[in-house]
């Protein structure tokens, strides 16, 4: 392991998010640069001591789930940060034991695992649109404490974040997404059932927390009205939450490139090469493709 240092992250003014008023575009893109650098450094930290991270994020429909963790991963490496969102349980899964599939997520040494909704579907969509018994929720909220105590008992750092969004910011989500071509896909019909049964997923969330809040695993609240403010507080409390250290980067040499073979063409054998559509040899004559492979060689 290469010579590390402790790191002073959230110690600089000048990245600090202004309270109160809306967060400006450059406010948030100079608060959220500074955090990706640090998620890349906590990523090598994970890599040099093999430490294992599982943050869950829960929440409504709409609540910024996806951009949340879209930022949070832009910019690391999908071997280290792994985002795990299981699709409906096959019929082999559902005659397994409910935690099953999920258990076979957790991470090995090196990894972080991001669950966009997790085992905690069984105490949301489950129960409110009659997915299981009342019985097997009831069940499950009761062991589920022991068994997270278990995974932080196992050295695995786990962090539960729910995203709080208003009902009129979800309904002028949903009605985004209902108008926008490009976000129409984001729609399901379950989202459609959840902004109708709004109080049923109020009191089954209100039971999870109740029964799932504990010392070794609590859960993290997060304002998500602002998605802008959310991502960058989200981000911010994950980083400061873990004890991370900054592992120095050994800048490897280059060195020097082989000598070109005798008789050893530049260009590759393509067949085809997508034209340029973007206008920037406007007024040029046209190459041929031998032309253009030959000059990007250069």
């Amino acid at each position: 392991m290469t010579r590390k240092h402790k790191h002073d992250r959230h110690d600089k003014r000048d990245d600090a998010v202004p309270a109160g008023a809306k967060l400006s575009t450059k406010d948030y893109e100079r608060a959220l640069a500074h955090l990706q650098e640090e998620l890349v450094q906590l990523q090598a930290w994970v890599q040099a001591t093999g430490a294992r991270i599982v943050v869950i994020f829960e929440g409504r429909d709409a609540a910024g789930k996806g951009g949340l963790i879209k930022r949070i991963t832009e910019k690391v490496s999908p071997r280290v940060f792994r985002v795990v969102a299981l699709p409906s349980p096959s019929d082999r899964e559902k005659s397994q034991v409910f935690m099953q599939r999920y258990i076979a997520q957790l991470p090995a040494a090196g990894e972080i695992v991001i669950f966009d909704r997790s085992w905690y579907n069984r105490a949301g969509v489950e129960r409110v649109m009659g997915f299981t018994s009342q019985d097997k929720v009831k069940d499950f909220l009761v062991n589920l404490p022991q068994l997270e105590n278990w995974i932080v008992a196992s050295g695995i750092h786990l962090r539960k974040y729910f995203l709080n969004v208003s009902q009129e910011e979800q309904e002028r989500r949903f009605l985004q997404r209902i108008n926008d071509p490009v976000r129409q896909w984001k729609l399901s019909p379950m989202d459609i059932d959840s902004y109708r049964k709004w109080w049923d997923y109020t009191e089954a969330y209100a039971d999870m927390i109740r029964a799932t809040d504990t010392d070794d695993a609590p859960w993290w609240a997060i304002d998500s009205n602002d998605k802008k403010r959310a991502r960058i507080n989200a981000i911010t409390h994950l980083l400061q939450s873990i004890p991370y250290e900054h592992v120095d980067f050994e800048k490897p040499k280059l060195g020097k490139r082989q000598d070109r073979p005798k008789n050893s063409s530049a260009m590759l054998p393509f067949r085809n090469v997508v034209p340029d559509v973007t206008g920037a040899s406007a007024g040029a004559a046209p190459k041929s493709s031998s032309e253009d492979l030959a000059e990007n060689e250069q």
